[in-house]
């Protein structure tokens, strides 16, 4: 019985240090630009983070992280923020700062990453994932 359970540990340990991960769960995000300041110098400003609309979260999730990325110079990284999360469907306006959508010639198509993860930090365990796009200015 004590060799089956310290085998048992030991492929347990064995699928966590190569990454093995049931997979997360797909959610809902909508979200709309609201009082998101104009911009069009390619120099964006910190600005706050818009309202957010969650659907179908994972269960267990504490805190969702945001990433947005310009589709359009995905290699500018315009950041996001994470907040604790408590079963609500809205994340309201203004809930972290970010460097917000200013393309330098014309419309951008953005896209907010959301992550539901089951605690605070990088090292939490993604339990789902959503997207959502759209351009700006609008």
């Amino acid at each position: 019985m004590f060799e089956r359970i310290a085998m048992l540990r030991c492929l347990a340990t064995a699928a966590v240090l190569v990454g093995f991960t049931l997979p997360a769960a797909a959610f809902e995000l909508s979200f709309a630009w609201g009082d998101t300041p104009p911009c069009d110098s390619g120099r964006p400003a910190v600005v706050a983070s818009p309202e957010f609309q969650l659907a179908n979260v994972p269960p267990g999730t504490r805190v969702i992280a945001f990433e947005m990325t310009d589709l359009n110079a995905p290699d500018f990284r315009h950041g996001g923020g994470t907040v604790p999360y408590a079963g609500n469907d809205t994340i309201p306006a203004g809930a972290f700062r970010y460097l917000g959508p200013c393309p330098p010639a014309g419309p951008h198509r953005y896209m907010w990453t959301a992550t539901a993860r089951d605690r605070g930090t990088t090292f939490g365990r993604t339990l789902g994932e959503a997207t959502a796009t759209r351009s700006f200015p609008h």
